[in-house]
């Protein structure tokens, strides 16, 4: 059974989501949940054939095919392939509990970026972490503060955000993690939405291994591709990390399936083909879509002009994102009010939603003209 959430308590982002599954209007959860592509469900009807494979080959060697397809199509030639160092997860909320559970063994405090998706705070904060507000413009800006450094054991970035969009450059994190390696500071990544957005391809393993700082990087694959929550999270981390990753993890599960794992490999060397670039032209033209439709009501802006990601947030004036969310219901429209992901300060998100894009285009179409609606009358 879905958790109650009332107007009056929101609860968490999540048991917003789960409202919202039922709904064919369902722009709240930032999974793939559009149409598969031609070429796409040509791989799902390979499955059988997959399932044949995966039962005669090796686990390691299906693993190790997943790895090289996934990784190397976003960029990141220099993932660690050889030494156990890349952990298969259900997804990336597990990977996020065996690296909170790891980090909680030798530090009481984090630094995470300000705003981001609040179940990375609520899980952080779940193992007894005291969390730190990391703002973007600081994160950003420059140099991180020296007392920040000093007061923490890890400094947390989700790069492309969510809900933002914003990437860390290339130059940028080398700085960042300069000052880890100085600071004996962990750095970790969230990098779930790195596939829709070329300017977060460069390889970042590349620039993490050569500084010398002690690093974790979690990946998704199941923002990308509609496989009906058939998806791996990875746990990536510096062969010098000295966190007890392994251990969690051996204590919360054995694998996954080598069926996941063929079908993420397909999946990849579709996107590899072509199939990467059609789905960044199809946010892009959902993204258009919104934004079209909203942009001549007044006190209506769209504060992340730059963002390629699969979501995008919309500012709402004086309206709020939980009145907005409550009129939406009855258009059965869902998307999701944004104070959650200001997890240190509320209110600042108090005034925005979130839509997710990654759906088909009459979706929409429908949800954008459901929520001009809604605003026009007030």
């Amino acid at each position: 059974m879905s958790p109650v959430v009332t107007q009056t308590s929101p609860g968490n982002l999540t048991q917003f989501e789960y409202l919202a599954l039922n709904s064919p209007l369902n722009l709240s959860d930032g999974h793939a949940r559009q149409e598969l592509t031609p070429t796409q469900g040509r791989i799902i009807d390979e499955l059988p054939s997959l399932w044949a494979e995966a039962v005669k080959r090796p686990v390691e060697e299906v693993e190790r095919e997943a790895h090289r397809t996934y990784f190397e199509l976003l960029g990141q030639r220099s993932y660690p392939a050889t030494d156990g160092r890349v952990l298969s997860c259900y997804s990336s909320s597990v990977a996020m509990e065996i690296f909170a559970r790891s980090l909680a063994t030798a530090t009481d405090a984090i630094a995470l970026v300000h705003p981001t998706f609040d179940n990375i705070p609520d899980i952080l904060k779940g193992v007894g972490l005291r969390l730190v507000p990391l703002e973007e413009e600081v994160l950003h800006g420059g140099d991180l503060p020296a007392d920040l450094l000093r007061s923490v054991g890890c400094v947390f970035v989700t790069t492309p955000n969510n809900p933002t969009g914003r990437v860390v450059s290339e130059q940028r994190l080398r700085a960042l993690a300069a000052q880890c390696a100085e600071h004996g500071v962990v750095l970790t990544l969230d990098t779930s939405f790195r596939g829709f957005d070329t300017r977060a391809h460069y390889d970042h393993y590349a620039i993490l291994e050569e500084s010398g700082c002690r690093w974790v990087v979690i990946e998704d694959t199941g923002k990308l591709w509609p496989t009906l929550e058939l998806k791996i999270g990875w746990l990536v981390s510096a062969a010098n990390v000295g966190l007890p990753l392994a251990k969690v993890y051996s204590d919360i599960l054995l694998g996954i399936s080598p069926l996941v794992m063929s079908m993420v490999r397909r999946f990849a060397e579709d996107a590899a083909g072509g199939g990467l670039a059609e789905l960044h032209r199809f946010i892009a033209t959902n993204r258009t879509i919104l934004r079209e439709r909203l942009a001549d009501i007044p006190g209506v802006t769209f504060p992340d002009p730059d963002s390629r990601a699969s979501v995008e947030r919309v500012h709402l004036g004086e309206r709020t994102g939980l009145d907005v969310w409550t009129a939406l219901r009855e258009h059965h429209v869902y998307a999701l009010p944004c104070q959650q992901f200001h997890w240190a300060r509320p209110e600042e998100g108090a005034h925005s939603l979130r839509i997710a894009l990654s759906r088909s285009a009459s979706s929409v179409v429908k949800a954008a003209e459901a929520l001009r609606s809604v605003l026009l009358a007030g």
